[in-house]
């Protein structure tokens, strides 16, 4: 395992791997791009990325600087995370850049109707924002709830900002 800082137009984020994939992203601290904590709790030492995470940090740069990707290709280490959330995080993968799915759409595609509040647990645990994108699931109202990234729902409204999801003036 390692994990690398490196600069967006968003700001500093941390990207962390095993040999299977990436298992942590971490946004910036907050909307003034401070950069975000490191990953002490891995017990990961910072280090040059593999191939497939230098090439995550690619597209996560060239995504948070208007040149959308969808991040499928990027693999995933979930062996530390429950069936249901990896049932939920690989249904939220299906969502495009630039489109929104509500969590109940979500509990329906990972095969769990009716549990909108479950998908919304799960994907409040999620490691990996972003190439999980977690921020493009709504409520039924289209409302922002919750974002367990740092900056909360202005950071959710950021990055659907970017990827040309028109917002309500109050979630601007």
């Amino acid at each position: 395992m390692g994990y690398a800082l490196f600069d967006t137009d968003f700001g500093r984020c941390i990207i962390a791997w095993s040999e299977s994939g990436v298992v942590r992203v971490r946004l910036p601290e907050a909307d003034d791009g401070r950069p975000p904590r490191r990953l002490e709790d891995l017990g990961a030492p910072e280090a040059p990325p593999p191939s497939f995470a230098a090439q995550a940090i690619r597209e996560i740069v060239a995504h948070l600087g208007g040149d959308l990707r969808d991040f499928r290709d990027v693999p995933l280490d979930l062996s530390g995370v429950g069936e249901f959330p990896q049932r939920v995080y690989a249904a939220a993968r299906t969502i495009p850049p630039g489109r929104t799915a509500t969590y109940g759409e979500v509990a329906e595609r990972a095969g769990a109707p009716g549990e909108a509040r479950a998908v919304g647990r799960a994907l409040g645990a999620n490691p990996i924002p972003l190439i999980v994108p977690c921020h493009r699931v709504v409520d039924a109202g289209g409302g922002l709830r919750g974002f367990s990234a740092p900056g909360g729902t202005l950071t959710k409204g950021r990055l659907l900002a970017i990827e040309g999801v028109g917002l309500p003036l109050e979630w601007a």
